[in-house]
């Protein structure tokens, strides 16, 4: 191993961790809902869930753009610029969180409408948005502290805040379910109390982070000139996050037209893609870091030297993912369900699952390269193109194939993002344009 792999390595491994206790704590969401008497209630907290994602992820730029942003600053030993912008960020993200409980319930209501889960379906999930939304707050802080930690290379202080916050929700859902039972309204109570206990420990870390000589001045908080100079900045990405995670509401909605089975079958299937995508995110959060730094020092030979580690590991780790999931699927499904019609359904489409980690590693590792380089307009472009250049053909063309052709239209997003951002990261690399923002 190269010092660009242990490099590499060092970030990623407490990232990765890190990573893989958010899709635990979904498949333990699946497991304790899974084997309860009846298939509506995993099918609300899929649909209540996937609404939370595209409202949260809404403003996923609270951690992506903070990670490129802080690794420059950081590349550039730039002390002012670190906490300035944290501050910053953590103003915005209570002020955007405080915004979302207030304008909740239309927000809820058309994002069910828009998901057409059966009625019995849409009531459960309406009750679990009711009590996740007020953890709006904590959750938009996370991000900025999450981004800012993974920008100055502390990887091991998101470790320590999720790993920790994630074990408490995991008691407190097997707790308020299995032992209160108050099924889905127990998980989305689980969570709340989870998050801010996240946000509690990260703003802690955080403070032990404070650059040496760096005092907290009037010039550290700035004007509403500097809040909108982060928004428009990090727009790009914005717009980008929202087409993602409509793709993903589309897939449950589609799922959710077929019936609840489909639906919790493709809640199951969905799971595991969350496990894929955390786990090769380990790799793509450590090459933001590592990039932004290369960016911010204005050094090519130590871009070039962390994108190569970064996609030979990624690489590796797809490979891995793929050979668990053909292994050993079927029992990982009968492990979250004890339905057997919904084990039944998820077998009968295990074959798809099998394709997407190799088909979507590139994506991942290439946002990591964009967002490190905060090239945020491309990874709009690319998205958009893929989501409505690819996905929705693919999937009108496939309508015929039903659930089929709802997941190839997945894994054809997937490609299109790969082909895409590959041939713009080829043209950057050979003009030699990577440093020169547009």
């Amino acid at each position: 191993m190269t010092s660009t792999d242990h490099r590499l390595w060092a970030l990623a491994w407490p990232l990765m961790l890190t990573n893989l206790t958010v899709p635990l704590l979904g498949l333990v969401d699946t497991a304790v809902l899974g084997h309860l008497d009846s298939p509506e209630y995993l099918g609300a907290v899929a649909v209540g869930a996937n609404l939370f994602s595209i409202l949260y992820w809404t403003f996923g730029f609270m951690r992506m753009g903070t990670t490129g942003l802080a690794a420059q600053a950081w590349g550039k030993r730039d002390p002012f610029a670190q906490v300035a912008l944290l501050l910053r960020s953590i103003v915005l993200a209570v002020g955007i969180g405080l915004m979302l409980i207030v304008f909740h319930k239309p927000l809820i209501s058309l994002g069910l409408t828009l998901m057409d889960p059966s009625p019995a379906v849409a009531e459960l999930a309406a009750e679990y948005a009711a009590i996740r939304i007020w953890s709006a707050p904590a959750v938009l802080c996370q991000y900025t502290l999450v981004g800012w930690l993974i920008g100055t290379q502390f990887p091991r202080g998101p470790m320590v805040m999720l790993i920790i916050a994630n074990g408490i929700n995991i008691v407190l859902d097997v707790f308020f379910v299995t032992v209160l039972g108050w099924n889905s309204r127990g998980v989305a109570l689980a969570t709340v109390i989870a998050e801010y206990g996240a946000a509690l420990i990260g703003f802690a870390i955080v403070l032990r982070r404070m650059p040496e000589g760096q005092r907290l001045t009037r010039a550290l908080i700035g004007q509403v000139s500097d809040y909108l100079a982060i928004l428009q900045v990090n727009r790009y990405i914005m717009v980008r996050t929202i087409a993602l995670l409509l793709v993903l509401a589309f897939f449950t909605a589609q799922g959710a037209r077929q019936g609840d089975v489909i639906l919790a079958a493709n809640a199951v299937l969905i799971t595991f893609l969350l496990v894929i995508s955390n786990a090769l995110d380990g790799f793509a959060n450590a090459a933001e870091a590592l990039i932004g730094e290369a960016v911010g020092k204005g050094s090519r030979r130590r871009f070039r030297l962390a994108f190569r580690s970064a996609l030979r590991w990624s690489l590796w780790g797809s490979l891995i993912l793929t050979i668990a999931f053909v292994l050993g699927g079927r029992w990982l499904i009968s492990l979250l369900t004890g339905l057997e019609e919904v084990r039944t359904a998820a077998w009968q489409y295990l074959p798809w699952l099998w394709l997407l980690p190799l088909a979507a590693v590139w994506g991942f590792l290439l946002d990591g390269v964009f967002i490190g380089a905060t090239r945020t307009r491309e990874m709009q472009s690319t998205m958009l193109f893929s989501a409505l250049g690819v996905f929705l053909p693919v999937w009108w063309l496939s309508t015929g194939w039903g659930n089929h052709g709802l997941w190839l239209s997945l894994i054809a997003l997937m490609l299109a993002r790969a082909a895409s951002m590959g041939w713009l990261c080829w043209r950057y690399t050979r003009q030699d344009t990577w440093f020169s923002q547009s």
